[in-house]
């Protein structure tokens, strides 16, 4: 598998984990800020971890037990498309800067994110990210 391949496929099972979480009626914003600060997400993170191989559901219920402060049924719940693309968008984030997922969600918070995606959701990812880092230093 290339690299190219594996970050896209990376991006894409985060894009469905968050997905995920909208269809569960998680708290959109606890789920995303929890799992961005989470040591699963930092094992995406690296280089290799085995969690990068493992599917949607299997994260899922790894953090429903390492993390259960993020699955909160009590708050705002992000439309499916505008979750799978934060879920996307951040991981890519990651491939496209080499930054920590801790780092990248201090740029664009899951508020920040939602409120971005009709804007940005049609640009390339890669313009997205940049025009969400300008934001930031703004």
């Amino acid at each position: 598998m290339t690299d190219k391949v594996l970050r896209r496929s990376l991006s894409e099972m985060q894009g469905a984990l968050f997905e995920m979480s909208g269809v569960e009626g998680y708290d959109s914003e606890t789920f995303i800020r929890v799992f961005m600060h989470s040591k699963i997400s930092e094992g995406l993170d690296s280089d290799f971890d085995y969690t990068q191989w493992a599917g949607k559901e299997y994260i899922m219920e790894r953090m429903k037990e390492e993390y259960p402060e993020g699955f909160s049924k009590q708050g705002i719940v992000f439309d499916s498309e505008t979750l799978y693309w934060a879920g996307y968008l951040y991981r890519y984030w990651h491939f496209y800067t080499g930054e920590s997922s801790k780092v990248i969600y201090k740029q664009a918070d899951a508020q920040t994110v939602n409120a971005m995606y009709y804007g940005y959701h049609t640009l390339d990812i890669e313009m997205a990210i940049d025009r969400l880092k300008e934001a930031k230093k703004k």
